[in-house]
């Protein structure tokens, strides 16, 4: 049974402070897009979030790609840009190491990631010991919320995430209700029962690619907001193949938005 209550119901009663400003952002800003931007210049990184700025309610970001990056030229601004645009960051890290490991991953060496991203994420593989790692290197780093989302399924092709692995990583997730918000999957997680309101987000959403010939595999919008996507993910298919970002930012924001009123009643 998905969860059919708008971002604003949700905001109202959720445990968690960047849970509640996401779903009251999304809301506010009609979007339920994340632009997942993979580049390998901060130059190309900064004007892609430019255009696509408007359009989304996140940004996913995969800071070790780029080639060059400095906390000075590539994280102020993007924060000025969060800023501008109204939109919350989330660095797709995938922490996947003992607790003590995570927490310096997360806060130090050359990227600081606690220091400026929203959200990350990390495998269920090594235990609830990840959790507990990266939640206090966040309270020790800053005073702004964080939230962490656990990888409970993917969208490649042979992903061993699925089953008892799954089901595993959703008990981790419950062993914190502040902390963890939600889900990296392909459908609702449950746990409302248990009083739990898990944001799902869904990447491998596509409305013309099928495919990318190294694994991935795409779903249309509507087929992964009905059964139970809260927030869809998208990358390449924003502006890969010279596809105009803003075009393309317009169109998976109204076909997301529509997809998300279709669920919950409202249109």
């Amino acid at each position: 049974m998905v969860n059919n209550k708008t971002y604003t119901e949700r905001a109202n009663v959720h445990p968690s402070p960047v849970a509640q400003r996401l779903f009251n952002l999304m809301d506010s800003k009609k979007t339920n897009l994340c632009a997942s931007v993979d580049v390998r210049t901060t130059a190309e990184f900064l004007a892609l979030i430019d255009k696509l700025g408007p359009f989304v309610c996140l940004v996913k970001t995969h800071i070790d790609i780029i080639d060059d990056f400095s906390y000075e030229g590539t994280i102020k601004p993007l924060l000025e840009l969060s800023k501008k645009h109204n939109f919350m960051i989330f660095e797709d890290r995938k922490f996947a190491d003992i607790g003590n490991t995570v927490k310096s991953q997360y806060t130090g060496g050359v990227y600081k990631i606690a220091h400026w991203s929203d959200i990350t994420n990390a495998h269920g593989v090594t235990g609830a010991g990840v959790v507990q790692g990266l939640k206090e290197g966040a309270k020790e780093t800053t005073d702004e919320p964080r939230g962490l989302l656990m990888l409970a399924e993917l969208s490649s092709k042979g992903s061993l995430a699925y089953g008892e692995y799954s089901e595993k990583t959703i008990d981790i997730a419950k062993t914190d209700k502040e902390f963890v918000i939600g889900f990296i999957a392909q459908r609702d997680m449950g746990g409302r029962e248990e009083g739990f309101d898990w944001i799902v987000m869904s990447p491998g959403v596509g409305l013309d690619d099928k495919g990318d010939g190294l694994g991935q595999q795409y779903r249309t919008v509507d087929e992964v907001v009905s059964t139970g996507t809260d927030i869809i993910i998208v990358g390449r298919g924003l502006f890969g193949k010279g596809r105009d970002p803003q075009v393309e930012g317009k169109r998976y924001r109204d076909a997301g938005w529509n997809a998300y009123l279709k669920k919950t009643g409202q249109l």
